[in-house]
């Protein structure tokens, strides 16, 4: 086993309301990330009263090195799992995702297990070019398993994160052809509301994933510009915003009737 980075561990919260129409929230983390990349959001909700699962993907807060035996089969299995646990106590998830964090979220979602809102920031939604895809191939092929990545991109200098600083390939694959590649064209069958909120500037994402993504949907789309933060938007300047956005979009979400 290896350890777990302080800070980066799965996080639980069950309140104590009781009742019908309740909502809980699955939140999720991006590639090479951590639950801390998401953490503040997660507190966030569960202090206005919701139920909230956070779990740690598998090979992430740990080592580069732990990740590269892990692949989509393992994150969207550990995805899965979180939401069995948390939609057994409440009756409807929003699912709060950050990059391919949000990507899961989709995927989830299109699987019909009971989601009744997605709120995705900088999603992943399209496969990368034939020439970036290419690219990783001869890498593998040239025995290259790890790449310099891009760390934490956060545009506030205050503000810091937990992420590996490198990128390991063969998940990365798995990635972009089990997890992308399988859900892109599906965008359209999805009708729950979406919250989108995608930064002008992201050194991770290209921000026309979203774009793409909100003229795919199938459902009602509220999308957002953020104007001064970088991928990781849930740790940079306008993270009180998302946070505050957020909670408003759930508590809409949970008054429908």
């Amino acid at each position: 086993m290896v350890a777990v980075m302080p800070g980066c561990e799965s996080w639980s919260f069950t309140t104590d309301a009781t009742g019908t129409g309740r909502i809980g929230a699955l939140v999720l983390h991006g590639f090479t990330g951590t639950p801390a990349s998401v953490r503040n959001l997660a507190e966030a909700i569960a202090r206005a009263g919701y139920d909230v699962e956070m779990p740690r993907l598998p090979g992430h807060g740990t080592t580069v090195e732990d990740m590269l035996t892990t692949d989509w089969q393992a994150w969207s299995g550990e995805v899965a799992q979180a939401h069995h646990q948390l939609a057994a106590r409440v009756d409807g998830t929003v699912v709060v995702a950050q990059s391919m964090g949000a990507t899961l979220a989709l995927w989830l979602a299109l699987r019909g297990s009971g989601i009744v809102g997605l709120v995705c920031i900088n999603p992943l939604t399209r496969l990368r070019d034939a020439e970036t895809m290419a690219m990783i191939e001869d890498l593998l092929e040239d025995g290259i398993a790890i790449v310099p990545g891009e760390g934490s991109d956060i545009a506030d200098p205050d503000s810091s994160d937990v992420a590996y600083a490198g990128t390991p390939l063969l998940p990365l694959r798995s990635l972009m052809y089990d997890g992308v590649a399988s859900i892109e064209e599906r965008y359209h069958e999805l009708t729950m509301p979406l919250r989108l909120f995608t930064s002008r500037q992201d050194h991770v994402v290209d921000p026309t994933d979203s774009e793409f993504l909100a003229s795919a949907y199938g459902g009602s789309v509220q999308h957002t510009w953020l104007e001064r933060s970088y991928h990781v938007a849930t740790r940079d300047y306008e993270r009180e915003f998302l946070i505050d956005e957020t909670l408003a979009f759930i508590a809409g979400v949970g008054a429908q009737p």
